[in-house]
């Protein structure tokens, strides 16, 4: 979905080569239960305006946020004999709503995402106020009659504090026939003031199952051994986007050195984690890079999980560490730091816990 004075050629935040975007898409992969609760909401005597999407990041948030826009889209009467019959969300591919949403241009869907800026060549490290703004363009054009316009914020974790507090004021006054879906990872992190006027709808990770079926239908050039799946479906922790990324470059490399150099804490060798640290920061390996964040996040959860009823003194040295890598993280990729220094610094901070 290009935007004005966006590049035609720049690609999506968060495309992945070679795979089809979120409102390119059909299906999604699992998520009976959310979808089930959203095609219930919206034939049900009271439809909340705006919905918070909440869960991992990569499990499909955003591919069920277009699911759900194409079918209010071309089902606008809720109460009519299709929608109260409608078993799922389907939309038939080759429904003009289908069509125009996969050629990512309908004019009553508005997706909210991280812009690109032409000056640094890169996508922008926030969703900026100017972004949410574009809400009163959208909303303040004329729809045609029983029309319905959706809003998907993707994600709400980007916004800063002036996008969020814009955001706000829409959600406080929302116009007529709209519906907002806001995606989050970390739902409790948004302002309690736009999580208390949003339903949430909370996403589960997806299975080892669904990460296999995955892989098979939207990349049907990955391998076909079943170990191979496993060890993929294992290390990407109910994210089919981790999956793919761990597919890509040397994923299953580094899950292998991140597991096993981090279990060793102060024991591990300094030699395999500088060289552990080269391969993620090798230039142009982004997937590498992203993979790495992902897998040290699946790390210290399992260990701060694994040490719930152990004490606060024993768990909190692990939250203490994940808060840092994700402070550190975020930096890294803003200001383009060094990301090998980053890799570094994880393990330093295990040899010193």
């Amino acid at each position: 979905m290009a935007r004005r004075n966006e590049p035609v050629d720049v690609p999506e935040v968060d495309a992945l080569p070679g795979l089809p975007l979120p409102h390119e898409q059909d299906q999604v992969i699992g998520h009976a239960r959310a979808e089930a609760v959203l095609l219930n909401a919206y034939r049900s005597e009271r439809l909340h305006h705006a919905w918070i999407l909440g869960g991992p990041k990569g499990i499909g948030k955003a591919t069920l946020a277009f699911r759900f826009a194409k079918f209010v889209i071309s089902h606008p009467d809720r109460f009519s004999g299709d929608v109260l019959a409608a078993q799922s969300l389907d939309v038939p591919g080759d429904h003009p709503v289908a069509r125009q949403v996969r050629a990512g241009g309908h004019p009553n869907i508005l997706h909210l995402r991280r812009p690109w800026d032409e000056k640094n060549k890169r996508f922008k490290a926030d969703l900026p106020v100017d972004e949410v703004r574009r809400t009163v363009s959208f909303f303040g054009t004329t729809a045609s009659a029983g029309a319905w316009r959706v809003c998907i914020v993707d994600a709400a974790d980007d916004m800063n504090a002036s996008s969020a507090n814009a955001l706000l004021k829409i959600l406080e006054e929302p116009p007529e026939r709209c519906i907002f879906l806001v995606l989050s990872h970390a739902p409790g992190r948004l302002l309690p003031t736009i999580r208390s006027r949003c339903r949430c709808l909370d996403m589960d990770a997806l299975t080892a199952e669904d990460i296999k079926n995955g892989i098979r239908q939207l990349a049907p050039q990955a391998p076909e051994d079943e170990r191979a799946l496993q060890q993929i479906s294992a290390a990407a922790d109910g994210s089919l986007r981790s999956a793919f990324m761990l597919l890509a470059g040397d994923g299953l490399t580094i899950a292998s050195g991140v597991q096993a150099l981090a279990d060793a804490g102060p024991a591990a060798d300094l030699g395999k984690v500088h060289a552990l640290a080269d391969l993620v920061a090798a230039r142009g390996q982004t997937d590498n890079w992203e993979s790495f964040q992902h897998l040290v996040a699946n790390w210290l959860h399992v260990k701060m999980r694994g040490h719930v009823g152990a004490g606060i003194s024993e768990s909190y040295r692990y939250v203490r560490i994940w808060d840092d890598m994700r402070t550190l993280f975020a930096e890294t990729d803003a200001l383009n730091l060094d990301r090998k220094q980053a890799v570094l610094d994880f393990f330093l901070k295990l040899r010193q816990t």
